[in-house]
Parts: structure tokens; C-alpha cells; sequence
């Protein structure tokens, strides 16, 4: 197999989001020439509702990365990068990120115009620590720049306290006194409730698009992963309640009238960890084996429902919630995350992604593939790669590992072994 880059949609709605992720960067420019405060910031926090409450212009480095690799542009960076002296080993989103902000960054022919620079930087207290370093380097990058230093504490979802959430409400609050000090706005608290009420919505409607992935065959598969843009950058917004509404509306439309992703669905697949984003068209490769990949890790991340009674707490708890969703999560929640899902979409398979630019999304895979097999009689491969970087991705040890293993699926699936 020639290595692929795009996957292939089935989706109509999913071939609107080219639209989506452009509009987003420009929306982006448009208001850094207008003077609208910028702020770059982490994924997965309580501050994106806050900045569209109070009329800010969020931007998100590490969403910027995968943009990078869909256009080619990790490979310089990552150059750039390491003549700086950045290992190899070192996260791939890290390495992108700093490759860009010292090269290309600015400069003309970026695709999307790349990111506005920013008037503010948050140095997130939570999350990974290459996520944490990352944010350094922003900071020293953009000495103008404002710098927000947040302190949350890292706590497994099933540990968090009342006294945590009070003290991850204290941040909140000192960020909207921050930004009020920086930019001269007051936050509007009916607007906020409205972005908290437009984010909660949007999770219900990414929770029911999910849900329907358990149809058999199922009508969305890992392919469209890319869907996930929207609850990256527009949470809080009508945007991404409106086209949510519309991927809601056909993947609901394709499992009533049992449309599958492929025509003839023999294999149901689990991926985890992240996809590599620089060639999402390896998720179409399991199609010739009659496979299709229904479920994977990094979809929970959006599962978060918030009070919109209480949106300043809603947010707290987003804050303490989002990063042990995914990549600081404790050993036992993540494999009862991986068997559930397992469980839930009907999986004979699962693909377990090693991956170098992400150890700690990483860690506990011999134990999960271990639990899949004694608890639930599903088999697993770990295939060896990198979400980021690939370098470190070989198609053909790819091959070597999938396709005996897709075999020996297909032969038990199949009517004759029954």
C-alpha cells in the first residue's frame, strides 16, 4: 500500500468542515486587524466559553499541529525544531509547535495565514507536561504578550473532591479578573450561561453522533475524526451547535435506513490512542478487510456535560475533568474506559496505537490488550507509530502486523466458523 494522507468521507457534513476550519483562521486574522484581544490557550478547558462570552478571539496551538501535519508542514517545523535542539522523543505537538513559532511563523504562502499572533498567552496548570512546556515557549516567543499562569491540580476524575472544585472555581474566577485587567471588558454573566448552555449542547449532540456509531453497520467510522475540530475551537458557540446538528441529523438519517461506511461491514474495530494525523487515510485501510474502525480513545474527551445553572463551576469541573478523559488518566479508569467502549460499540478488534509522541495516552497498553482478551475474548495488535511525526511510522511493518491480524479476524467472523 502507497502511504495515504486524506481519509476518505462518506459524510456530507464532513466534507463542510474544509469550510469550518477556514472560516475559524480567519475569523482569527479578522480580528487581530481589528484589535479584538487574542489569547492562545490549551484545548480542553473551561476558558474557550469565557472568551467567546466576553467577545475574545481564542487560538489553540495544539489544534494547529494537525493542521500542520493534514498540510505538510510538520516536516519543517519539526527541522527547525531540532536544529534548535529539540529530541526527537520529545511530544510531536511540542516540536511542531516551536518549529512553527521560530520559522515559518509569519511568513508568506502558511496555509489558512496560519495563527494570529497573540496579545495573550495561558500557561495551563493541568494536562501533560509538554503541553506545559509548550506554553513556556510561547511565552518566551511573544515577550508582549500577557501571561496568565493557571494552577489546577491533576486529579483522576474518580479522586476529585468538593475542595478541588472550589479551588479550580478560584482559577476561574482569576482569570476573568485577569482578562477584565488586560482588556478593559467586563464579563457579561447571562453571556456566559449562553456559551455554557450552546457547550453543553454541543457535548449532548457529539454524545448522540457517537451513539449512533453502535448501529450495525455502523454510519460513521474514524475516518471523519476531523468532526472533532468544532469541539476543539468552537465550543460555546452557535456555530458548532448548528453543524453538529447537521452531522446529528445525516449520521441519524444513515443508521435508520442501515447505511454502513462501507457496503458489506464484517469487522467492528476500537483505535486508541490519537490518529496520525498526517495520514487519517490509514483508517480506510481496514475497509478491504471489511473492517471499520467504530470507536476510539480520543472521542471521549468530548463527552463533558456541563451545569448550565452553574456556569462558573461547569467550567471548574470541565478544567478538572477534560485531560483525565484522555491522556492523564489513572491506569484503572483507562482500561474500564477501553473495555466499555469495547463492549458498548460491539468491537471484535482493537488497534493499539504505540505512540512515541505520546507516552502517557500510551502507557497501560499491555495491561488493556491483556483485560480485552481474558474479560472480553477480543483480540488486539499494537502497531508502532507516531501521531504526529512520520519518521517515526513504517508502512510496511504497518502492513506486517495488520493484515495476519485482520485475517485471523475475518476467518472468525466469518459463517463457515461459527
Amino acid at each position: 500500500m502507497e502511504k495515504t494522507q486524506k481519509s476518505t468521507k462518506r459524510l456530507a457534513t464532513a466534507k463542510e468542515l474544509r469550510q469550518i476550519v477556514a472560516d475559524f483562521y480567519l475569523e482569527g486574522h479578522q480580528a487581530k486587524q481589528a484589535g479584538k484581544p487574542i489569547g492562545w490557550m490549551p484545548p480542553m478547558n473551561g476558558l474557550i466559553e469565557i472568551f467567546y462570552a466576553m467577545d475574545l478571539m481564542p487560538a489553540f496551538p495544539e489544534n494547529w499541529s494537525p493542521v500542520c501535519a493534514a498540510f505538510g508542514l510538520n516536516d519543517k517545523n519539526f527541522q527547525t525544531a531540532e536544529e534548535m535542539g529539540f529530541s526527537r522523543d520529545l511530544c510531536g505537538y511540542m516540536r511542531n509547535n516551536v518549529g512553527y513559532i521560530y520559522g515559518m511563523m509569519g511568513t508568506a504562502g502558511v496555509p489558512l495565514g496560519g495563527l494570529p499572533e497573540p496579545d495573550m498567552v495561558f500557561l495551563p496548570g493541568g494536562g501533560c507536561v509538554p503541553t506545559m512546556k509548550n506554553f513556556q515557549y510561547i511565552a518566551r516567543r511573544f515577550p508582549e504578550a500577557k501571561v496568565f499562569k493557571a494552577d489546577l491540580p491533576q486529579v483522576p476524575i474518580e479522586n476529585i473532591q468538593r475542595y478541588h472544585i472550589d479551588y479550580a472555581i478560584s482559577e476561574i474566577n482569576r482569570i476573568i479578573a485577569f482578562l477584565t485587567e488586560v482588556t478593559g471588558r467586563k464579563l457579561d454573566y447571562d453571556r456566559l450561561k449562553e456559551a455554557v448552555r450552546l457547550s453543553d449542547q454541543a457535548c449532548a449532540l457529539w454524545d448522540e453522533i457517537m451513539a449512533y456509531r453502535r448501529y450495525k453497520p455502523t454510519p460513521l467510522s474514524a475516518a471523519e475524526i476531523g468532526l472533532m475540530f468544532v469541539m476543539v475551537t468552537r465550543q460555546g458557540t452557535q456555530i458548532a451547535v448548528d453543524y453538529l446538528t447537521r452531522v446529528r441529523d445525516e449520521v441519524r438519517e444513515r443508521a435508520e435506513r442501515e447505511i454502513g461506511v462501507i457496503a458489506d461491514e464484517k469487522i467492528r474495530l476500537y483505535w486508541d490512542n490519537i490518529p496520525l494525523w498526517y495520514n487519517l487515510g490509514l483508517f480506510n485501510y481496514f475497509e478491504r478487510f471489511g473492517g471499520v474502525v467504530v470507536a476510539e480513545t480520543y472521542s471521549a474527551a468530548w463527552s463533558i456535560r456541563l451545569d448550565v445553572d452553574k456556569p462558573i463551576e461547569a467550567l471548574a469541573m470541565k478544567s478538572l475533568m477534560s485531560y483525565p478523559m484522555v491522556s492523564c488518566v489513572s491506569m484503572k479508569r483507562r482500561k474500564e474506559m477501553v473495555l466499555r467502549a469495547c463492549r458498548d460499540y460491539s468491537i471484535d478488534g482493537a488497534i493499539l496505537h504505540s505512540n512515541k509522541s505520546c507516552l502517557p495516552i500510551t502507557l497501560g497498553q499491555m495491561d488493556i490488550e491483556r483485560a480485552l482478551q481474558e474479560e472480553l475474548g477480543i483480540s488486539s495488535v499494537i502497531i508502532e507509530a507516531d501521531h504526529m511525526d512520520p519518521r517515526n511510522f513504517s508502512i510496511a511493518q504497518f502492513e506486517e502486523r495488520v493484515n495476519p491480524f485482520m485475517e485471523m479476524l475475518l476467518a472468525r467472523t466469518s459463517p463457515t466458523s461459527r
